[in-house]
């Protein structure tokens, strides 16, 4: 966002604030709700971790800055009418003070993409006792053996049992191959993207 664009925000409208919804970047969730000055919005632009005004304190907060559970930038954007801002940011740590995601109990969030950030730290820190560390360290090879082995389960399933036995059954490969995809680097997100570009092709 540039200074013009910044400057081009209607801070008029609310003494000079402009509400901030924060979305996880990652899974969707609404975060929280807070307020920017255009101090707070050039300290957020300026530092990538998500500054507020304190309406209480009646100064510019950073958000994790006595807890470390920062909030960083991904993206920024004004509403149509230039008087709200939408953030998407990544958290290090639970948003809401009381230790939850968000600050909205029942906001609603992707689970796939929860999914997808779970096996990411599970490859990446490996604690012991864990099914995926166990899949991880077994390699590549075994991890798309045990996603083919679920593929004929999904399909068999799909033909000689129940709605229940194939969704069981469908979970766990999207499961394994969402392991798989992390064993080489990917995500879920990746192929979704694929999935993006090909329905944009098809839509020309």
């Amino acid at each position: 966002m540039s200074p013009e664009q910044i400057e081009a925000l209607a801070w008029d409208k609310q003494g000079g604030l402009l509400p901030a919804i924060v979305q996880d970047a990652t899974g969707g969730r609404v975060l929280m709700l807070g307020y920017m000055d255009r101090a707070a919005l050039a300290a957020t632009l300026a530092t990538c971790r998500i500054t507020f005004y304190s309406r209480s304190r009646q100064r510019l907060w950073m958000k994790g800055e006595t807890s470390g559970d920062i909030l960083e930038l991904v993206s920024l954007e004004a509403d149509c009418d230039g008087d709200t801002l939408l953030v998407q940011a990544r958290p290090q740590g639970p948003t809401c003070h009381l230790g939850r995601a968000s600050c909205f109990a029942e906001a609603p969030a992707d689970f796939l993409a929860e999914l997808d950030a779970l096996v990411a730290r599970r490859e990446r820190e490996r604690p012991e006792g864990s099914y995926s560390t166990r899949l991880f360290e077994s390699g590549a090879h075994r991890i798309a053996q045990k996603v083919g082995e679920e593929g004929v389960e999904t399909a068999l399933a799909a033909v000689t049992q129940d709605d229940e036995a194939l969704l069981g059954e469908a979970a766990d490969l999207v499961f394994h191959l969402t392991v798989l995809l992390r064993a080489r680097g990917l995500g879920l997100a990746d192929m979704v993207a694929v999935l993006r570009d090909r329905h944009a092709a098809a839509a020309r």
